[in-house]
């Protein structure tokens, strides 16, 4: 049974890597609630200006210089042009705007990726869908906010129209910098402090509990914070062979509410599931491996038909009810993301929910399951092609569930995936559900206006690549650490 205190309580916490074993949502008080906060609001003004992502070159980024500094990153380079959207005269410079405010698009790799830092396999998934859910609402609430900010400025403010809309997006500008410098302010980089330390808290935190005797592979980097007496000699560039000495004092746990697991799980988890610096044989080999394929090829479905949908769903409720006009259907089309809010989490809940009685093939064929029912929905919606508005919101509305709750139970497997690598497989992950959304308009724009015929089109898509990826085992064989 929930228990609802778990929502302000400081969680247990696993005792090698300090990642939290519940989320404290409405503590910001506690570090942990806090980061959430960040992670979910930072996301959430991003998406309230992004376009297009670049997710692929903030995945390494993230394994390189931590997620915080990236999300950070990202927010502060996307603000300005943000701010600088209202100078735009010519199509030139819009176009290099969206490209530049695409910038803000690669800030949920690094959402999703410190998110993961923050908290342990039993419920990532559940903290990842509320992170990523809550910012996929911004989408939405920008169908709503910003006329608001219009109106504000002309009927209060005494500015024209032609004023007022390029002053309005100094709103987005100013909230999207309040919010990467809170958190470079107010948050950590990971549980255990700097992120250049990381390693070198595992192992400490692994003695603190008298093991000892016990060899943890950890990057090279962790050599060079060792002193002379203690230094390893090195067998490779990417990775070292630690041990501990036998004779080491056991020193006092620094953590309160620590959860009780087994000595073998401890070194697992320090084996395996601390984020590295990936040669680039070793990212190569992440990024082409069957398990990241897999995630990849899933998300090109659940997000890359969100956004797509997203962009023509306005003008479709129009063709197809043109009582509606332009406001009313883009109030209807806004519901579809601001489901996220409740749909996506769900999504990744469910997926904790499995894992205990399923394990991580209970988390895949989750996947697959809404994947699945997803493409049905859109056949179904482009074969009705509704003309009556209960028939085709209902459709509308079934289809979003299993959709946008494919994407938290993405994400909810995603960090048990090459832990060791988790910003690469978030990346492209992330990248891949963009350049879905790429394919699918571009399958759009072909059919002009015939959307229920895409509709199906990217249903039986959706389908058979998720019918086609089934058969993936969740992780490597003999991969060490997030089972």
């Amino acid at each position: 049974m929930f228990d609802i205190t778990l929502l302000w309580r400081a969680p247990e916490i696993n005792p090698v890597n300090r990642k939290a074993r519940s989320i404290p949502g409405l503590n910001p008080i506690n570090t942990y609630g806090r980061v959430f906060f960040f992670s979910w609001f930072g996301f959430m003004i991003a998406f309230w200006s992004w376009y297009v992502r670049f997710s692929t070159t903030t995945g390494p980024s993230c394994d390189r210089f931590g997620p915080r500094w990236t999300f950070a990153g990202c927010l502060l380079a996307g603000a300005i042009p943000t701010a600088l959207a209202g100078g735009v005269t010519n199509a030139s410079g819009l176009m290099a705007l969206r490209f530049f405010v695409g910038i803000l698009g690669g800030s949920f790799v690094p959402c999703q990726v410190w998110s993961t830092g923050f908290f342990d396999k039993n419920v990532v998934g559940t903290a990842n869908a509320l992170t990523g859910g809550f910012g996929n609402a911004g989408g939405g609430i920008t169908y709503f906010l910003m006329p608001a900010i219009f109106d504000s400025l002309v009927q209060d403010r005494g500015l024209t129209p032609h004023a007022a809309w390029r002053v309005a997006f100094i709103v987005p500008f100013i909230c999207i910098t309040a919010t990467a410098i809170g958190m470079l302010l107010l948050c950590p980089d990971t549980p255990t402090g700097k992120w250049s330390e990381r390693h070198i808290a595992v192992q400490h935190n692994l003695a603190s509990h008298g093991i000892t005797g016990a060899v943890v592979d950890v990057p090279g980097e962790f050599a060079d914070k060792q002193n002379a007496s203690s230094t390893p000699s090195r067998h490779g560039s990417t990775e070292e062979k630690l041990g501990f000495e036998a004779s080491a004092p056991k020193q006092p746990a620094t953590f309160d509410h620590e959860a009780q697991i087994g000595e073998q799980q401890m070194l697992d988890t320090a084996r395996g599931e601390v984020v590295v610096k990936p040669t680039l044989k070793e990212a190569t080999n992440v990024i082409f491996s069957l398990q990241t394929l897999n995630q990849a090829g899933c998300y090109f479905c659940s997000f890359g038909a969100e956004l797509a949908i997203n962009s023509i769903l306005g003008a479709y409720y129009v063709k197809n009810f043109p009582a509606l006009k332009q406001t009313g259907s883009g109030n209807w089309a806004a519901m579809f993301g601001l489901l996220n809010v409740a749909f996506r989490p769900l999504g990744g809940v469910i997926s904790d929910l499995i894992y205990p009685h399923a394990g991580l093939w209970g988390k895949k064929a989750w996947i697959h399951f809404v994947g699945i029912v997803t493409g049905a929905f859109l056949i179904a919606i482009g074969l009705t092609d509704a003309h009556d508005k209960s028939t085709m919101f209902g459709l509308v509305a079934g289809m979003a569930f299993f959709l946008e709750a494919g994407n938290g139970a993405n994400f909810g497997l995603v960090p048990h995936v090459h832990p060791f690598a988790n910003g690469i497989v978030s990346g492209v992950t992330g990248a891949s559900g963009n350049f879905g959304g790429i394919i699918f308009a571009i399958i759009f724009r072909y059919h002009g206006k015939d959307y229920a015929k895409v509709f199906w089109i990217i249903g039986i898509m959706t389908i058979a690549i998720n019918v086609s990826l089934s058969w993936i085992r969740p992780i490597p064989r003999g991969q060490i650490g997030g089972h």
